[in-house]
């Protein structure tokens, strides 16, 4: 049997809510998964690419759930196809990872709890924020320990994101290599106000606030402007305009530009004729997670089609 499963992407942080909150987004990884004789895991696109499955976050987040549980996972065939970019901040680690939890759990009927497969996709990701907006969908507000995650899940309406996407990638790893590893306790106790009014602001659906403050963010940002410089400048520019606000998405590359419903593409097109040389997306939010399908949707049959395996 055959089962087919869609995980949105995300953006995540907005700002002061560093490595605890996550945006999801109407941009998906789709799989298909079945036991077979030995494992493969292949591009939908590009189906003589046979990249080595053991370094595979899908295989390696199903492999852990299964440890965990004290299960073994047999050989799958996994087919896959990603609209999410690499490496851009868009949280496509964190939805492999929920894919792999998901493919473990569907296989071994271990029927997790959602609580359960957070805990288990952030232990694995370092941080809950990307992968409990990919788990539970809709605008999430997490905290991650050891023995438990904990989230609040609320929806986001009114609101489009403009992700601008560079041709360059950066690692999670090397991003966070700028943060200083202390803050003195009076810039603590500012950050912390800011995230918290952050909060607020989501939950009243107050997104001109909740712009500012994520401008207003001093615990990871001000940092990593040494790796994306044109992040002030667009910022910056974003309000001549009138954006709700800018910030990284999670550690970036990428830089996202909230504003109003049915406008991203307007303000899109006016942020191009500033920047060029970022490529340009508009993103809804999405207000559910992970999720299972009957098939694939047309366009990937259609990619199948085109490249049969």
């Amino acid at each position: 049997m055959t089962n087919y499963l869609k995980v949105p992407g995300s953006t995540s942080n907005l700002g002061p809510g560093f490595d605890s909150i996550g945006m999801a987004v109407n941009r998906y990884l789709y799989l298909s998964f079945k036991v077979s004789k030995e494992w493969s895991i292949q591009f939908i696109e590009h189906p003589d690419w046979l990249p080595n499955y053991k370094d595979n976050l899908i295989y390696i987040a199903a492999m852990h759930t299964s440890e965990l549980f004290q299960n073994e996972l047999p050989p799958l065939d996994i087919k896959m196809h990603s609209e999410i970019p690499l490496a851009r901040g868009l949280g496509s680690s964190a939805a492999a990872i929920v894919a792999g939890i998901e493919i473990a759990d569907v296989v071994l009927s271990l029927q997790l709890s959602m609580k359960e497969k957070a805990h288990i996709a952030s232990r694995l990701e370092g941080h809950p924020d990307n992968t409990t907006a990919s788990l539970y969908g809709g605008i999430t507000i997490s905290m991650h320990s050891e023995a438990e995650t904990d989230t609040l899940v609320c929806e986001a309406s009114n609101i489009e994101l403009i992700a601008m996407i560079p041709e360059t990638e950066l690692e999670t790893k090397k991003s966070r290599q700028v943060l200083p590893q202390n803050l003195p306790f009076s810039e603590a106790i500012r950050g912390s106000s800011v995230g918290n009014l952050l909060v607020a602001a989501i939950l009243q659906n107050d997104w001109l606030l909740a712009g500012k403050m994520m401008e207003s963010d001093i615990f990871h940002q001000p940092y990593r402007e040494s790796l994306i410089p044109d992040l002030p400048r667009i910022t910056a520019f974003g309000k001549t305009i009138g954006v709700f606000g800018t910030a990284l998405s999670g550690a970036g590359p990428t830089i996202i530009s909230i504003v109003p419903k049915n406008s991203g593409e307007s303000y899109a097109k006016l942020l191009e004729e500033a920047f060029p040389k970022y490529r340009y997306s508009v993103l809804r939010p999405v207000n559910h997670g992970v999720a299972f399908l009957d098939s694939f949707p047309k366009e990937i049959l259609e990619a199948i089609s085109s490249h049969p395996f």
